[in-house]
């Protein structure tokens, strides 16, 4: 994992790292793919088809996938509830956004 240099002028309390990995947002009875830019333990910036955009302080629940090369032990998936903070429009079929991380369970498919 490195720094993101797009957030690191920036005043935050929690360090984001640059991490690309799949994320997928439940929306109704279906998981919309998408694919995280950063992650923080309070937040994420992620992208995803424009057509599946959310709203802004729209409640949002989803899940990251994180491989062993980034965990150092299994793979493991981080399920998380939160909030929709804006959205960006990143091309005419992209959107970019940035969601508040309110609480998280992290799951392991290796005996511990």
């Amino acid at each position: 994992m490195k720094r993101d240099p797009a957030t690191e002028n920036e005043r935050r309390n929690q360090e984001r790292f640059e991490i690309r990995v799949p994320l997928y947002l439940r929306m109704g009875t279906s998981n919309v793919p998408a694919l995280t830019r950063n992650l923080s333990n309070h937040g994420v910036y992620f992208y995803l088809a424009a057509s599946e955009s959310p709203q802004v302080d729209q409640e949002l629940d989803f899940e990251i996938e994180l491989p062993p090369e980034m965990t150092w032990t299994h793979n493991s998936v981080i399920h998380c509830r939160g909030r929709a903070l804006r959205t960006e429009t990143v091309s005419s079929d992209e959107t970019g956004v940035a969601a508040a991380i309110s609480n998280y369970s992290i799951f392991s498919d290796g005996n511990e």
